[in-house]
């Protein structure tokens, strides 16, 4: 198994928990935020000037808008 099949594995685990702890979809958006506030604590850890994770973040931003107006991801 790969690291990205083991990292999808993980987070189709913790989606599932996260979704049968807290059905309000509401509740989701404080998760969402703090694996973001955390992804960046590392991403600043390992790049002080954090380019690479504001790049991340735009882009998710781009995916987001997409989405909306799509309805796929």
């Amino acid at each position: 198994m790969s690291r990205e099949d083991e990292l999808r594995d993980i987070l189709d685990r913790t989606a599932k928990e996260i979704s049968s702890t807290q059905n309000n979809p509401r509740t989701w958006l404080a998760w969402m935020v703090y694996l973001l506030g955390k992804l960046e604590e590392q991403a600043a850890n390992q790049n002080p000037d954090k380019t690479a994770y504001t790049e991340m973040r735009s882009a998710m931003l781009d995916v987001i808008r997409n989405r909306q107006r799509t309805g796929v991801w």
